[in-house]
Formats: C-alpha cells, structure tokens, sequence
C-alpha cells in the first residue's frame, strides 16, 4: 500500500523507542543485573537461556526480577516534550525491544502513552522488526519516530518526522543530510569524564597503605622493592575502580534511593551500563596483566582481596557487623598485599591496629549514613520510627550500638599503636622509640574529630575522605608522617 501523502508533523503518529530513548538506561542491563545481584549463579544460566533467542531471554529475566521504574533516570527534555504533544492530542505509541510485560509495568507509571508494545516470549522487536510492527499498527501510514540508536537507522530511513535523544555525534551525522524534519533532545555530552568519575579515582589514595609496610620496615631505599610497591598500588587502583564499577552496576536502584549516590554516573544514567560494564572487565585484565610482573605472595593477597571484595557486593554487606569486618579486612588485606610486592614482613602489630582503626571508621560511615539520612528525614516532615539503609542491614536503633563498637574500636587502635611504640621489635627498628608519642595524640584526635562530626551530622558518607579533605586532620596527618619520618 502506498503511503499518504505526508501530514502536517504535528499530527503524525510518534512512535517512542524506550532504552536510551525515554529512559537514559537499558532496561534488559538493569534486570540482568538485578538478577546476578539476587543469585549471581544466574551467570551461568543466562548463556543456555540466550541459546532460544534475546525475546525468550528478556521474557525469562523480566519474569524473575522486578525493577523499581519510578527510579530509572528520564531524559527530561524529551518527556518534557512528549508531555506537552500529549496535551495538544498527538497519538504516543511507546515501541521498544524491552520484554512487553516490563514495558507494561513502566508505562503505567507515566501514564502518557496510548499504546504499550513490547517484545514477547518469540519475537525481538528492535530494528527491521520493530518496523514491521509499526507499519502493521499504521497501515502504512506515515509516522514520526524517537529513537537513539543505529539499530533505530531502518524506522528513521521511513519515518517522516525524526526525533533524535540521546544520539552520538557520529549516529546524528549519519542522519543529519535527510530531508526531513530533524529535532534533537538530551544530547549527551563526552562519556570519558563520566567514566573517570565512576572509576573513582579519588578512592586510589587509599592504595597509599601498601607503602606503609615498606616504610615501617625502613627499607624505602631498596629500589627493588619500591619498584614493586609502586607496581602494586598501581594493581590496586585499577583493580579497585573495576571494583567500583561492578559494585554501581549492582547497587543501581539503591543508589538512586541514596542522596549523595543517586548523582553517581552510572545511577544517573549518564554513564550507560555497557560502558560501565566493559570499562570494568577491561580494568580487571590490565590488573591482571600487571599482576604478573608480581611476587607471588602479592598476587595470593590480590587474589584474596578481590574474591573478598565480591563476597562483599553480593553478600556481606547486606549482613549486620559482617560489612564492617569485611571492609575492615580489605584495608589490611592492602597492607598485608604490601607487605609481599616490597618482600618485607607484615608486623601482627600493624594488622591488628589495622582491623581495629578500619573497624571504626566502617562504624563512623554507617553512624553518618544514619544521622545524615535521619536529619533529611526530619527536615522532609517524615518521622519514620524504622528509618533503615537503602541495601544494608542497619535501622535507627543500631546506631548506639554502632557508636558504642566504633569508638571502641578507635579506642583499642590508638591503644596498639600505644603499646607496640614498647614493644622489642620497636626498640630494634628504631633507636628512640618514645619519639613517637605525638603520633598516639595525633591519631587520637583525628578520630575524636571524625566521630565528633558524624554524631552532630557534619560529616559526608566517606570518613576517610573526610581525613583527607578536613584542613585540621590533613595538618594532623602530616605531622604524624614527620614525626615517624624523623623517629627512622
């Protein structure tokens, strides 16, 4: 049937696609990883499920995982615009490749659309076939469609009204030289800068640690050893942003329910999950590769360090004091992975002091994470009596608790630091060994600050950002690293 001659683009049909379109994430990305995060076994069971087709797939992950749609980021300009054609009678059709019983789901939320079309159990609905389906549902008529990606080239080559969102430069040339209707929404900027955001380079800082073992053995002149120390913390930090990757890409909807977190690239859509995704095997590898180059017991503690670390995003930070004894022995795994790149021995003094200054600062995070959460609650009018942590195991009531055991634990690490200043092995390595006293007072009150700030609500999610960035505490901290300088 040939088409009609072209209407006025105001009362063409628009057809809306929906990943990357209408919502700035993927739909089938988030359920596949909601899905690991609830059995990660599921990894293995997804290859065999792929094998009947991507329809059957989406059907079989959207009918085990519900998604909280009213948290997915929206590009805003564009269903700003939809709003606006909805209240002038334009017909919106949303047509996308998602499984149709999420897209259902997800359409009921907005209450915009006057026809929901999704893939089923035996037909993908994305490039030529979603085509099809739009020229069935219009007779051949002509029609305006939404798109953003080059699987949407075959619908825009016979549309006549484009609508680009969220489109590449390099897509939008490919479509820029047609003689039709051309407009554009959300354009997105550079993803490099969001990717470096995600990787949380700031995080690497905290790598610093696999140097204290060298420096407390007094061997920081041995430039074998630093030469492997560098090469581990450089491990580290790739291997902690792969981390921080996988970790965004798990926690999605909780961190969109978070107030500092929702802004995160990957939670805010600005950062697509399958760049994220790849960005994190890619990291992984080069710490890999780099790893090689390593002694084996920096390797055994590496090893260690990132089966902990996945124990940890898909467990035990969900269980209660279990969190805190992990993250706790993921900083003295750091130093303990120190210890084997410089070829050096890790002083049961600094491991215990380890555990127990980690221990507290973990308790000061989840203490802010309560006030902090607490105190907007109070200023929203919302006095919830069970106000509890987005992916954690912690309520209002834990937080005594958790102040009594985190400055306790601050307590005992400022009083090992105390103890082994007498200790023999401290008298061997250094020839004044009371030349270290201001470092328990400095220590001291750098963690009276920090708890003193989280108490009274001052505080931001990360104490040991805190440290960092607090004037007092990196004018604290410097002195600490004087006086153990001087004392060697």
């Amino acid at each position: 049937m040939a088409a009609s001659p072209a209407q006025p683009q105001s009362i063409l049909p628009l057809y809306v696609d929906l990943d990357g379109t209408l919502i700035k994430t993927d739909l089938l990305l988030e359920s596949l990883f909601l899905l690991l995060k609830k059995n990660p076994l599921y990894i293995l069971v997804l290859p065999i499920w792929l094998l009947d087709g991507r329809a059957e797939l989406k059907a079989k992950v959207a009918a085990r995982v519900s998604v909280n749609y009213e948290l997915l980021p929206l590009n805003t300009e564009f269903l700003s615009f939809l709003r606006s054609e909805k209240a002038k009678g334009r017909h919106l059709v949303l047509i996308t490749a998602s499984n149709e019983s999420a897209v259902a789901a997800f359409a009921q939320s907005l209450n915009l659309f006057d026809e929901v079309v999704g893939s089923d159990a035996h037909t993908n609905l994305k490039s030529k076939a979603k085509l099809q389906r739009i020229n069935e549902m219009n007779t051949n008529a002509p029609f305006a469609y939404a798109g953003n990606a080059a699987a949407d080239l075959p619908i825009w080559q016979q549309a006549q009204e484009l609508i680009r969102v969220n489109c590449s430069k390099s897509l939008g040339q490919k479509l820029a030289t047609a003689d039709k209707p051309l407009r554009d929404f959300d354009t997105p900027g550079s993803r490099w800068p969001r990717l470096w955001q995600a990787m949380r380079p700031h995080q690497w800082l905290k790598n610093g640690l696999l140097f204290i073992p060298l420096v407390l053995a007094h061997e920081l002149d041995d430039m074998h050893a630093l030469q492997h120390a560098i090469i581990a913390i450089l491990c580290f930090c790739l291997l902690a942003s792969s981390i921080y990757l996988l970790n965004d890409l798990l926690d999605l909807e909780a961190d969109r329910r978070h107030a500092s977190k929702r802004s995160r690239p990957l939670a805010a859509g600005e950062l697509p999950i399958q760049h994220g995704a790849v960005a994190a095997i890619v990291l992984f590898v080069a710490a890999l590769l780099l790893a090689h180059l390593q002694p084996l017991a920096f390797v055994e503690a590496l090893g260690a360090y990132w089966l902990l670390t996945l124990f940890y995003s898909f467990l035990l930070k969900r269980i209660f004091l279990l969190d805190l004894f992990s993250l706790a022995s993921l900083y003295t795994l750091r130093l303990i992975a120190g210890a084997g790149a410089a070829g050096v021995i890790a002083s049961p003094w600094l491991l215990v002091f380890s555990m127990a200054l980690f221990f507290g600062l973990g308790a000061v995070k989840r203490v802010t994470e309560l006030v902090n959460r607490g105190n907007r609650e109070t200023n929203e009018g919302n006095q919830a009596a069970n106000l509890t942590l987005p992916g954690r195991a912690y309520t209002r009531q834990h937080r005594s608790l958790l102040t009594l055991m985190g400055t306790s634990a601050s307590t005992t690490a400022v009083l090992v630091f105390l103890l082994y200043i007498y200790a023999e092995e401290t008298v061997a390595l250094y020839s004044s060994p009371l030349s270290l006293w201001p470092i328990v007072g400095l220590l001291g009150l750098i963690l009276f600050r920090v708890w003193r700030f989280a108490i009274i609500g001052k505080l931001q999610d990360d104490p040991v950002l805190f440290a960092i960035s607090d004037r007092p505490s990196q004018i604290a901290t410097a002195l600490m690293f004087l006086v153990l300088w001087l004392a060697i």
